[in-house]
């Protein structure tokens, strides 16, 4: 085994990023949300890099891993899974009859699987950097080969508010040195780079369009998502009637994060049939999924229903979905990902990309894996161009929606450590408020009476 490809020290850092106040059927984004840069370092001096969900259920299970992983090499990815289970402070402990709906990544109910796949993502991203920049790699080579040059993204459309209630208590001096916030116009560009949010309220189909202006203003997009849920389902069908007159041919999707019953799916299904790309996740389990698939013409796609391997069998055996949304944090990392992509192009299935609040780190893997994957005929998604901060030292610029994959060594992005420090300092700083997402408790600041609305909402 070469000695400079074994890990010698894994570094966990967790932090706090601002997030807008964007709106879905859970409540609101908090003001900050927590996630977790992974670090590898081996004997030979390379670091690679990985990110992921930051929640303390997340970090309690990636903490025994990085002290477990030592001695190993960075090319031992398979073995990564066993040495998760095997190192799970939950192991041996009883599930809980019912642990609910994950309230991070809105991808069903949350297991003990889903939430070491999750970590395990980021430690076998981290790796895979490790040793490409080892060999002088890009992560797409160790993956088999592009199939791309470059990867097109969806803007994501959000309903939202102006600004977070109370959000000025936060502080805004605590910018991360370094820079790493977007310009209005969404360039990055020296010198303009220190601003606050400034979108404004999204609450109408004005606002939704407008939105949707500047994204493709500022970063071509070609298509729409709009997250759904949040109104009655009338009102979001103006909203997509609205996104199609004014950009007419465009790919629209909405995602009202299983918010429907059967009837209100096909209803608002027959509305939009003319215009929808595709309709994600109208309700909630595989089996009102399938209901609806068989009595609409119209595509589903899902990142609820099909999220591990297990729940692949019976969903592509009652024809629930039409598109699988694919996500590396959810899946188990970069190799999992191409499984899942093998199993859709046998069956028949489409494929997407979905997203949920990340980084840099996260968007070069995102962008590394999917350059690999022949059957990804979707734009994929991403909330990047929300997020002001960032960890990595140049920002990834979209040009005509496209994303150039980057052919440097590993995942093609470096680490600016003045910025990771400074969100580490707000992780540490932070009461608890939002050390753990949840956008229920977020939304009781503006609503005390708020609770999660039971589904189908409508």
């Amino acid at each position: 085994m070469d000695a400079k490809l074994i890990v010698e020290e894994v570094r966990l850092t967790p932090i706090l990023i601002s997030d807008p106040p964007l709106l879905n059927v859970q409540g609101v984004h908090q003001p900050r949300t927590p996630r977790l840069v992974v670090e590898v370092i081996t004997k030979g001096g390379v670091s690679g890099l990985g990110e992921t969900y930051g929640d303390s259920v997340y970090l309690d299970l990636a903490r025994p891993l990085a002290e477990a992983l030592p001695g190993r090499s960075v090319t031992d990815v398979n073995g990564l899974f066993a040495l998760a289970e095997e190192t799970d402070p939950n192991r041996s402990a009883p599930a809980p009859a019912d642990q609910g709906v994950d309230a991070g990544g809105l991808r069903g109910v949350r297991t003990a699987d889903k939430l070491r796949l999750s970590v395990v993502s980021a430690f076998e991203t981290a790796c895979l950097d490790a040793l490409g920049r080892t060999l002088g790699l890009p992560v797409h080579a160790l993956l088999g080969g592009k199939v791309r040059d470059s990867v097109e993204y969806s803007a994501y459309l959000f309903y939202r508010w102006a600004a977070h209630p109370g959000a000025d208590t936060l502080g805004g001096a605590d910018t991360p040195a370094g820079g790493n916030r977007v310009p209005a116009d969404g360039r990055d560009r020296a010198g303009d780079r220190d601003r606050a949010d400034d979108w404004g309220p999204a609450l109408d189909p004005a606002g939704i369009v407008a939105q949707a202006r500047r994204f493709d203003r500022a970063y071509g997009f070609r298509s729409f998502k709009l997250k759904g849920g949040v109104f009655e389902p009338e009102r979001e069908i103006a909203a997509i009637r609205a996104l199609a007159e004014a950009f007419p041919g465009r790919p629209l999707r909405l995602d009202p994060n299983g918010a429907w019953s059967v009837e209100t799916s096909l209803a608002v299904a027959h509305e939009l049939k003319d215009v929808l790309e595709y309709l994600e996740d109208p309700a909630s389990g595989t089996g009102a999924m399938a209901e609806i698939a068989a009595r609409t013409d119209v595509p589903l796609a899902t990142n609820m229903c099909v999220t591990t391997f297990e729940e692949v069998p019976e969903a592509f055996a009652k024809g629930a979905v039409g598109i699988v949304l694919c996500d590396h944090h959810y899946w188990g990392g970069l190799g999992r990902t191409r499984d899942l992509a093998a199993l859709c192009r046998t069956y028949g299935v489409g494929l997407s990309m979905h997203s949920n609040t990340h980084l840099g780190i996260s968007l070069a893997a995102m962008t590394q894996v999917a350059a690999t994957l022949p059957e990804l005929r979707y734009a994929c998604d991403t909330h990047y161009p929300w997020q002001t901060e960032d960890v990595v030292t140049t920002r990834p610029v979209f040009r005509d929606g496209r994303l150039a994959v980057s052919d440097a060594p590993g995942l093609g992005v470096d680490l600016d450590r003045a910025a990771l420090a400074t969100l580490h300092r707000r992780w540490l700083d932070d009461d608890g408020t939002h050390r753990d997402r949840d956008d229920a408790a977020a939304m009781r600041v503006a609503d005390p009476e708020w609770r999660t609305p039971k589904v189908p909402r409508w």
